[in-house]
C-alpha cells in the first residue's frame, strides 16, 4: 500500500485512537488492489480473510437468495467493509461488487482481531463502529417496515437535501436501480413514488432532483430522529435530520 494512504486510513474512526505502534504493524501486513468496474471481489458465505478500505471508486454491497438480489449499502472512500464479519472471524452474510474502478486496501482479518486483544482503544473503537452499524441497520429496517415506498422515497430526498445543505436540488449519487434496491423496491416502483411526488415537491432530470415545496415533501416523510437520525454517516446517504429542527415533539407525535 502507498504511504500516502497511511493517513487518510488514520482518520477512520476506527483507526483514530489505537496505538500508532500498532497502527504501524496493522498496516504494514496490508497490501493495496486495484479492482476493475463490475467485478465481484468477495461473495456472502465466504470466510472473512480481510477488512477491505476503499480509498478509490465505489463498492456495492450486496446480498442474494433464490435468484433475488438486494442492494444493502454502497461504499465509498475512504470507508471500511465488513468489519463484523472479520472480528468474529465468520463467514461474510453479504457480497460486494465494485461500480466503477476501484483502489482498495486489504488489511488482514487475523491481524485486526489479534490488535483487538492488545490495544484498548483499538478495541473500543470497534465496538463503537459495530454498535454505529448496528443502530444504523436498525434505523433502515424501521424504515423499510414501517415507511410505504412513496414516504421512504420523500424521507431518503429530504435526507439528501440536508446532507448537501439545506440545497433545493442535487444529483442522486448512485444509478436509480441501485437506490430502488436499497429502499426496498423494484425500479419500476421507485420511478412511480418519484413521479407520485410531483404533486408534493419534487420534481426531476434524469439523475437530478429538484425540490420545489420542501414542506410539503416533508410533510410525505413524516421525518422521525429514531428512524432518520444519524449517529454517523451512513455508507448509503441518506436521510439524516440531525438538525435542532427535529425536536422530541416532533418525534412524539409519530
Amino acid at each position: 500500500m502507498r504511504d500516502e494512504d497511511k493517513p487518510e486510513i488514520r482518520k477512520l474512526p476506527l483507526f483514530r485512537d489505537m496505538a500508532e505502534e500498532n497502527f504501524e504493524t496493522l498496516t504494514q501486513a496490508a497490501y493495496a488492489q486495484s479492482f476493475p468496474a463490475q467485478l465481484e471481489m468477495i461473495r456472502q458465505g465466504e470466510p472473512a480473510d480481510f477488512l477491505h478500505v476503499v480509498m478509490e471508486g465505489t463498492v456495492e454491497l450486496f446480498s442474494g437468495w433464490r435468484e433475488r438480489e438486494t442492494t444493502m449499502a454502497v461504499v465509498r472512500p475512504v470507508s471500511s467493509f465488513i468489519l463484523a464479519a472479520c472480528i468474529k472471524d465468520a463467514p461474510y452474510l453479504m457480497s460486494a461488487r465494485t461500480i466503477e474502478k476501484c483502489r482498495i486496501v486489504m488489511i488482514p482479518a487475523k491481524d485486526l482481531r489479534a490488535t483487538f486483544r492488545i490495544d484498548p482503544d483499538f478495541a473500543m473503537s470497534t465496538i463503537s463502529e459495530l454498535a454505529s452499524c448496528y443502530r444504523s441497520v436498525v434505523r433502515h429496517a424501521k424504515s423499510l417496515k414501517l415507511r410505504t415506498s412513496r414516504e421512504r422515497v420523500a424521507a431518503y430526498i429530504c435526507g439528501q437535501s440536508r446532507a448537501a445543505c439545506n440545497a433545493a436540488s442535487f444529483t442522486l449519487p448512485i444509478e436509480k436501480r441501485l437506490l430502488a434496491s436499497y429502499l426496498g423496491m423494484t425500479p419500476e416502483n421507485f420511478s412511480r413514488a418519484i413521479k407520485s411526488l410531483q404533486s408534493d415537491g419534487v420534481a426531476t432530470d434524469g439523475m437530478r432532483i429538484i425540490i420545489t415545496d420542501l414542506k410539503a415533501l416533508e410533510a410525505v416523510a413524516g421525518p422521525d430522529m429514531l428512524i432518520d437520525g444519524s449517529d454517523v454517516k451512513a455508507a448509503l446517504p441518506g436521510a439524516d435530520f440531525s438538525d435542532a429542527r427535529w425536536t422530541d415533539r416532533q418525534v412524539k407525535s409519530r
